[in-house]
Formats: structure tokens, sequence, C-alpha cells
């Protein structure tokens, strides 16, 4: 039994073969956007300070 696979996963299979450079490239961007060091710390403090958002965003007696 054949796995189907999309045409644009196809195309970006072979495309990637025929562009490897472009790998590194996918890699950088990643981590550019994506992979940060998180600080636990930080996102603890940040979750303590939120304000809680009010029932009824636009009604102004709550």
């Amino acid at each position: 039994m054949a796995i189907y696979e999309s045409e644009h996963t196809k195309f970006m299979r072979e495309w990637l073969e025929q562009h490897p450079q472009e790998v590194d490239e996918q890699k950088k961007g990643r981590a550019l956007w994506w992979d940060k060091p998180q600080d636990v710390e930080q996102t603890r403090r940040l979750r303590e300070a939120a304000v809680p958002t009010k029932p009824y965003y636009y009604d102004p007696q709550h």
C-alpha cells in the first residue's frame, strides 16, 4: 500500500534536494524567530503580574 504524499511535499522535498544550502537558511531563520533561550524566573514573574481580563471587555460596569 502506497503512502500518500501531497504535491507540495513532493515539490519541497525535491527542491531542497536540489538546493541543499537552503536547509541551513531554514535553520538560521528558525533560530532567529523561534529558538530562543527561556528564562523560567522571568516567565513566572510575568505570569504573576498579569491582570485578569474582565468577563465582558466592553462593559464599563464590570
